[in-house]
Order: C-alpha cells, then structure tokens, then sequence
C-alpha cells in the first residue's frame, strides 16, 4: 500500500496531534488537512482546510469557528445577499457543529504526522 503525503500548514505553537481516540487537544490536524461533514457545507470543497477553523492564539489551539465565532464564520461563507441573516442563523449553526463534529467524542483522526514523530 502507498503512502500519501499532503502538506499542511500548522502554527508552530499547535499541539502535537494526539492519538486516535484521545481527547481533542486543538491541534487542528484534521481541519487543516481536510474538512468534517459541516465544514464541507462551509468550505464548499471536500478537501484542504477547512473555512471555519481558527487559531486561538490565547489557547494555543485550533478551534471550529461554528463553535467558536459562529457570526464570523457565517459573514465569511453566506452570499452577500444573505449576509444580514447571519446573527439569526448563528445560533443554529452552533448547534449543528455541537453534533456534525462529534464534539467531545475524541480524535477520530488516523492521520500520521511526521511532526509528531519522535
């Protein structure tokens, strides 16, 4: 079996990935690589980064912008048209990223990284 490789842009100060399973820590690995089932609503595209992750700098992390700043995301990806819906459509898609990202269900991410390579 080949192996593919893709490269993806990671902030030097993310979180090395964490193992299948394990808690999220935020190392953004899989939203950068390629986007979750709400991100491909989002980003329009199946793969590459996905539109509604965002780096915080305060924690060191990567975090889903549907969660995290949900209007943000919504003026970035809404037509211009749509745009004045955004603050009523926030909430909602909050919801939907709570369940279309299986949050706090653990990395389910099988990606091997050659930073986190010892």
């Amino acid at each position: 079996m080949s192996e593919i490789k893709r490269v993806i842009l990671i902030h030097p100060d993310a979180p090395l990935k964490p193992q299948s399973g394990a808690p999220c820590n935020g190392c953004g690995v899989c939203c950068l690589l390629d986007p979750c089932p709400l991100g491909i609503v989002l980003s329009r595209r199946r793969q590459g980064a996905c539109v509604a992750v965002r780096w915080h700098s305060e924690l060191l992390q990567y975090r889903c912008g549907a969660l995290s700043d949900p209007l943000e995301v919504l003026h970035g990806v809404l037509p211009s048209k749509l745009s004045p819906l955004a603050p009523w459509l926030a909430s909602g898609l909050t919801r939907l990223a709570r369940r279309w990202i299986a949050l706090g269900r653990g990395c389910d991410s099988t990606v091997l990284s050659e930073r986190d390579a010892p």
